[in-house]
């Protein structure tokens, strides 16, 4: 081809990247990859092979870790984690910049490693994957240096169970292994299966760093590996990043086990072109969110929302870039699209495809050639498709976009929260008001405005709803790495001890019934059966009944509470100011909630010092409304980060029998106080200063549905809020930890479980930031600026 061919086809010439460093690498261990344990390689009895999948040739056998190998990388990671954690932070953050810097020395073999192993271009591998991997070293030695000043509450976990993705093998490690090493924590980490290589190239780095032995440990293998990692004892905490329905399986495996997560799972993500949108500038966003990386992305901008005024021409101008997108060869500097991961997942996506297309989908195909050999897939758009359709539903996890249209904005909103998963969103217009308009109403952990896939070690990543909780990366990914200093004592039989005595009692309290009703919907109510259960006082007498609530009374509830929206639409200045007229209602009723303890054997003292404490609370928690604040990252673009912390929605509340009233006051505030809306489960034993609260609410300005109160057997009443898809949280303070995790993964509901005992009159553990972070979620907006 002559130059005068070149310049009127603007074709491209191939720009080959050599493998020779990656596979002299390869060679000299052999092609046989050995597990990285306590600071020395070893071998497994069983491998399995790792492919090229552009070519399906061999790279590797890569060893299969068994129950013992996990046990001997757990026994390692324990050993070493007292030296580690005693060492000052600036000591950590010293390994922390050497692997940094090891990294960036080797970065070409990273990148070309990652390329052979995951097909993915070798352009996203070298200008990507590597520097963002780089830059979480960089970032997180930082925290590491400053956490002993920023964190003075907190303390390492302890031994972490990390499993990682194929999409993204070294940076995923990256975003996992960096804020776990800076808090102190050893680790325990698998890679996936297809995609190994460029963890254990990972561990000959810290080898070269000189990081202690045990402190980081590499298993490799199939999801049997995984169940070992997840499902071992002495493990504390599970990071995990994959498909939604193994994220289920792990919340549901770790239920009762005390192992804290954090889990970062599917997408089908909105992308949204308002019709004042820059639509050359919106189609190359559309290539970067669902051509990138073969759309084997988790936040990939898979569902494409276009206003109508600008649809047809948007989708003509789609189509064309679409066509002229190169696939090829990963080694290829000039190709936009690799190679699918697996035969499996090209099959996979290639049956949904067909299933939308027999479901009456439009089919728009790239027409570019692809290889002859290996496995590779054409970027695809499918349009005329319906909301309930399964191509929109489900994630296909391949470089397939459907495209749907609205006329509103608030239409362009209900088609993009109509979705399970709740992970990323883009925004596009020239309209900034527009934008943050609807950027906080998209259901989503990030969201991206005029630009999409963003993503850096300042700001924190994860999602909403069924693409999990957690975050990773910024500030508020080191939490997921750190425990609060807490001394609490375990009493499983508290609640037995406390139901037994009440049991002993028969002698009634003569006098007129006063049968406490139960809240629901801004009105009293009786229970749904009928039915009532004795409450009795410190001798053992009767002294009234209460409402045995069952599931009906939960769904009453929880329907009140999310189809109540004035509470959360309420800014916080509103907020707040109910809030103080609660403590200051609260206050004018002080003697009649001081004697309704002390009828439950609390002394004078204890009773006026308890309900002082609950006026005082609620008076805190009211102080803190608007003064919650995000904060603006500081990310290397010309823009800013917005980390905005949001109400979660509903929270269900199951509230412990020691100080009533305190522990009640103590868990609805900060829920409230954020802009949430509480299904609040009274203590079994002592609902009764929990139910008479009705009072201060109706007499406080409380909108109807923003506080509902049901009284009955606690665990009769947590499996169906646990359990609940109109409920997304669940805090649980008693015995019943293990119930209400297994029951929260319906929905993958957050879920904060305790069976130790809070001094609740302690303000170190009764009060504090931490409920304030369990009583919101952060969503980072991206917003650029300039021309």
């Amino acid at each position: 081809m002559n130059i005068k061919d070149i310049l009127q086809t603007m074709d491209y010439g191939n720009a080959p990247e050599s493998p020779d460093l990656a596979l002299e690498w390869l060679a000299q261990h052999k092609n046989k990859m050995s597990h990285f344990i306590n600071g020395d390689w070893h071998s497994g009895k069983n491998h399995f092979a790792s492919n090229n999948p552009a070519s399906g040739e061999r790279l590797a056998q890569v060893s299969q870790a068994d129950k013992n190998t996990v046990n001997q990388a757990v026994k390692a990671a324990e050993k070493a984690l007292p030296g580690w954690q005693a060492l000052s932070g600036h000591a950590r953050s010293e390994y922390l910049y050497a692997i940094a810097r090891l990294i960036q020395k080797n970065s070409r073999l990273f990148a070309v490693l990652e390329t052979l192993d995951n097909g993915k271009p070798i352009r996203e591998s070298r200008d990507i994957d590597v520097p963002l991997a780089i830059r979480h070293f960089y970032h997180h030695a930082g925290w590491a240096q400053l956490l002993d000043t920023e964190f003075p509450d907190h303390e390492a976990i302890g031994v972490v169970g990390q499993i990682i993705p194929w999409n993204f093998p070294l940076l995923m490690l990256a975003w996992k292994i960096a804020p776990a090493l800076a808090t102190g924590n050893t680790i325990v980490i698998k890679p996936a299966e297809f995609t190994s290589l460029t963890a254990l190239l990972f561990a000959e780095i810290c080898q070269q760093a000189g990081l202690p032995k045990g402190v980081l440990n590499v298993v490799t293998g199939d999801g049997s590996t995984g169940q070992h990692i997840v499902e071992h004892p002495d493990i504390k905490k599970i990071a995990f990043t994959g498909s939604t329905a193994v994220g289920r399986w792990i919340r549901q495996a770790t239920a009762g086990s005390g192992k804290k997560l954090s889990l970062e799972l599917g997408g089908k993500s909105a992308f949204i072109v308002c019709a004042d949108a820059d639509l050359d500038a919106a189609v190359e966003g559309v290539v970067d969110a669902i051509w990138f990386n073969q759309g084997q992305v988790c936040c990939a901008g898979s569902r494409l929302l276009v206003q109508e005024a600008v649809a047809e021409r948007f989708h003509k101008k789609l189509i064309s870039r679409m066509h002229k997108l190169r696939i090829g060869d990963p080694l290829d500097k000039s190709i936009d699209m690799g190679a699918i991961i697996d035969p499996r997942q090209q099959q996979k996506i290639a049956s949904l495809v067909q299933a939308g297309v027999d479901a009456g989908a439009c089919l728009n195909q790239s027409t570019a050639e692809l290889p002859s050999s290996g496995c590779f897939y054409p970027p695809t758009l499918l349009t005329d498709v319906s909301p309930s359709d399964q191509v929109v539903q489900d994630e296909i996890f391949g470089p397939v976009l459907v495209s749907m249209t609205f006329r509103t904005p608030s239409e362009a909103v209900a088609l993009a929260n109509n979705s399970r998963y709740g992970l990323a969103a883009s925004i596009w217009s020239e309209n900034i008001n527009m934008a943050m308009h609807l950027a906080p109403l998209v259901q989503a952990g990030i969201v991206w405005i005029n630009c999409t896939n963003m993503m850096d070690a300042a700001a924190g990543f994860g999602g909403v709803k069924e693409s999990g909780f957690g975050r990773e990366g910024g500030k508020e990914g080191l939490y997921e790495y750190l425990t609060l200093k807490i001394n609490t004592k375990t009493q499983k039989d508290k609640d037995k001890a406390a139901n037994k005595q009440a049991a002993k009692s028969i002698e009634p309290v003569q006098g007129m019934d006063k049968t406490p009703k139960m809240y629901i919907g801004g009105k009293q109510v009786r229970p749904d059966g009928g039915y009532s259960y004795a409450i009795h006082n410190s001798k053992g007498q009767i002294i009234t009944h209460a409402g045995l609530g069952n599931r009906k009374d939960v769904r009453n509830a929880v329907e009140a509470a999310a189809t109540s929206h004035s509470w959360s639409h309420m800014n916080a200045y509103q907020r707040q100011q109910v809030m103080y007229f609660m403590a200051e209602n609260l206050s004018y009723r002080k003697a009649e909630f001081a004697t309704r303890l002390e009828s439950f054997g609390h002394s004078k003292k204890q009773a006026e010092t308890e309900v002082e404490s609950s006026i005082q609370r609620l008076s805190y928690y009211a102080a803190w409304c608007d003064k919650f604040d995000g904060q603006i990252h500081s990310v290397p673009m010309r823009g800013v980060v917005m980390a905005m912390h949001e109400p979660i929605g509903v929270i269900a509340i199951q509230c412990p029998d020691e100080a009533p009233l305190l522990s009640f006051i103590s868990l609805l505030a900060p829920a409230i106080a954020m802009g949430n809306r509480v299904v609040m489960t009274a203590s079994e034993a002592f609902p009764l200063s929990a139910l008479d609260f009705y009072q201060v609410l109706n007499t406080s300005d409380v909108p109807a549905g923003t506080v509902n109160i049901i009284s009955g057997n606690r665990l009769e009443l947590t499996k169906p809020l646990a359990g609940h898809m109109n409920v997304d949280a669940i805090w649980a303070f008693g015995s019943d930890a293990q119930w209400v995790e297994h029951e929260s993964a319906t929905n993958l509901k957050r879920s904060w479980t305790q069976n130790s005992h809070r001094d609740w009159l302690n303000i170190n553990q009764g009060q504090g930031q931490e409920f304030l972070r369990r009583a919101t979620q952060v969503k980072n907006i991206w917003t650029p600026y300039g021309e």
